[in-house]
Order: C-alpha cells, then structure tokens, then sequence
C-alpha cells in the first residue's frame, strides 16, 4: 500500500483580494476532489493573495499506480487551474498491508 503525497504552489496573477484567491483555491480544490476522489486542500501562504501553496494525498495499491495518479494530477493542475504552477514536490510512503495490527492506545 502506498501513501502519496503532492505539495504544489500556483500563482494567481489577477488575484486582487484575499477572496480572490479563494474562489481560485476552492474552484481547483473541488475540481480535484471530484475527478480523483482524493484528499485536497491550501496548506499554506494563507496571507499571500496572489501565491497558494496546497497538497493533495491517496492511497494506491502500489507504486506504478502512485506514479500513474500522481502524473495524472500534476496534469489536470497544469491544465485545470486559474493560476500557475510554479512548483511541485512529491512523497510516497509504502506500508506493508499484511503486517500484524494491534490494538491501539490513546493517551
């Protein structure tokens, strides 16, 4: 099982406001969380109006389905936000499905 994670930043050249830049974040981030059933959301540069740093993060089967998912996204934010990709990085986390669980403790 493989957990991925994507960081991304856009800019936003015709963000005037604060209110601009959200209707741009929140348009991209239902747009994601619609076409691939992922996790989706502004993670940063929350005062800047005319910069966003979001994520997104899923969990594949397996790393060339990571891989496939992840290309597939950086290509619809490419193509399907009002601003510009500027920068992109990514991390995946592999977890061995079959190991033992126990039963968890909470403080």
């Amino acid at each position: 099982m493989i957990v991925s994670v994507a960081l991304f930043e856009i800019f936003i050249p015709h963000a005037q406001s604060l209110k601009d830049k959200r209707m741009v974040v929140r348009s991209l981030r239902e747009k994601l969380r619609h076409r691939f059933e992922i996790s989706a959301g502004e993670v940063g540069l929350h005062d800047l109006h005319q910069r966003a740093r979001m994520a997104v993060s899923f969990v594949s089967i397996d790393d060339p389905a990571a891989d496939a998912m992840l290309e597939r996204i950086l290509t619809f934010v490419e193509t399907n936000s009002e601003g510009t990709l500027t920068g992109w990085t990514t991390e995946k986390l592999d977890f061995d499905e079959t190991v033992a669980l126990g039963v968890p403790h909470f403080s």
